[in-house]
């Protein structure tokens, strides 16, 4: 029995089939894990070691890849890592291949944050046609926030100080926690219910991701997008930014900036009422300018409308009218009187017997024209005649014949040129200058 013909595989190609059975067979995998033996070498790249409590595994996160992570790991750290499943060839190690690294934690909360945020984004929550204007002089101000905390006392504080005669009225809410959001979502329902603001404030103070939750939940920014009230958020520092930031309809960098946007600063509408109340005023002494003038002007038109001077006014004007209708009568008689020598010199001008004579004149020069051109034309001919046939003459073989040439042809019209040509008996004709003569060969010479 023949044994069977064994396949040997280098270990160079062992690795690389491995690799890309590595390569084509998994799909791109999310790991989570503790970070260990993290190395940074002069290239760039990342080296690092995920391991759990029972196993771990090799890590590369390359140069281009790892400039977008935006903090750099740390052995210990809890990281939630995207990567493809390779082969290190050279070495046979199994590894992962890193394309994305974040923390663990905080990493999934972005993830929840930024779909939450395409999914109201696609559905119009965030258009921009959807924010309502805020009411300029607000006559009572509603602020959903924490009752104890720093954010409603920086609101109240500015709210006084910039527009005192504006009521507050407090919708008081925890702001972090499991209660937070369901009590944030009674709090706007109840005032979208109530109607009894002119504009609500939703804030909080600053804090960490997790802080903030509370104002990223799906829940509250619905609620807030179906306030009957134009909302105002103000959750966080300046560089914060929640659900509840986009679908409001403004987003106030702070809950001390939300207070300042709602209301107008006091000093500035004080000065601006002043500057309005000396433009009344100005506007006023306008008026009563423009009434007295209006008034003299009347008083005069009053006294020139008097029945004689209208009457002499009348008189006057007909007299002008009569004076330049005399002068139009007389302007279009001139105008037409040169129009009628015009069009009667056009006339003249255009006599069918004028232009029969003018054509007979024509007529003789052409015939005129046409005589010399055909007498020109036949001495050419006659002469370029004459010179073809002193032409033809010269090379015609019959002036050759007048010389006592003769031209001698056989039986069956060739040109006989030589004596060899011809056999002795046979006939011949001679072309002579008068007539021909044939002949018979006796003999060739």
């Amino acid at each position: 029995m023949a044994t069977p013909e064994r396949s040997l595989y280098t270990v160079s190609r062992l690795n690389r089939e491995v690799r890309l059975l590595l390569d084509n067979g998994m799909p791109v995998v999310w790991v989570e894990g503790e970070l260990s033996n993290f190395s940074q070498p002069a290239s760039g790249h990342w080296y690092f070691t995920l391991k759990d409590r029972d196993a771990q595994v090799r890590a590369a996160m390359f140069r281009q890849r790892n400039l977008g992570v935006g903090f750099t790991p740390k052995s210990g750290q809890q990281v939630v890592v995207r990567g493809r499943v390779g082969l290190y060839e050279p070495r046979g190690d199994y590894q992962l291949i890193v394309e994305h690294l974040e923390e663990a934690g905080v990493g999934a909360l972005k993830r929840e944050f930024e779909r939450l945020k395409a999914r109201l984004s696609a559905e119009g929550l965030f258009a921009q046609e959807l924010k309502r204007p805020l009411p300029t002089l607000p006559r009572r101000i509603g602020v959903i926030t924490s009752p104890t905390g720093a954010a409603i006392r920086d609101i109240l504080h500015i709210l006084k100080r910039r527009f005192a005669p504006a009521e507050v009225l407090i919708y008081p809410v925890p702001v972090q926690g499991a209660a937070a959001v369901p009590a944030l979502i009674e709090a706007l329902n109840l005032a979208s219910a109530r109607a009894e603001c002119d504009v609500l404030i939703v804030a909080r103070g600053g804090g960490s991701i997790e802080d903030l939750w509370a104002f990223n939940d799906e829940g509250v920014a619905r609620a807030i997008r179906a306030s009957s009230i134009p909302v105002v958020s103000g959750v966080g520092h300046e560089i914060d930014f929640t659900i509840a930031d986009f679908v409001a309809d403004v987003r106030a960098p702070t809950p001390s900036g939300a207070a300042e946007i709602v209301t107008p600063d006091r000093a500035e509408l004080v000065a601006g009422l002043r500057t309005s109340g000396g433009r009344l005023v100005q506007a006023m002494q306008r008026e009563l300018r423009a009434a007295t003038v209006r008034l003299t002007n009347a008083q005069r038109r009053l006294q020139l409308t008097h029945p004689g001077i209208r009457l002499q006014q009348q008189a006057q004007r007909l007299d002008d009218f009569d004076l330049r209708l005399t002068q139009a009568v007389r302007a279009t008689l001139l105008r037409q009187g040169g129009r009628l020598g015009t069009l009667l010199t056009r006339l003249l001008q255009a006599s069918p017997e004028r232009r029969l004579a003018d054509a007979r004149a024509r007529g003789d020069q052409l015939a005129v024209r046409l005589h010399h051109a055909i007498e020109a034309r036949l001495q050419t001919a006659q002469h370029r005649l004459a010179l073809a046939q002193n032409q033809l003459h010269a090379v015609s073989p019959l002036a050759t014949l007048s010389r006592g040439f003769a031209v001698v042809t056989r039986a069956d019209g060739g040109l006989v040129t030589d004596a060899g040509s011809v056999n002795e008996g046979d006939e011949i004709r001679a072309l002579l200058q008068q007539g021909a003569l044939r002949a018979r060969v006796v003999s060739r010479e």
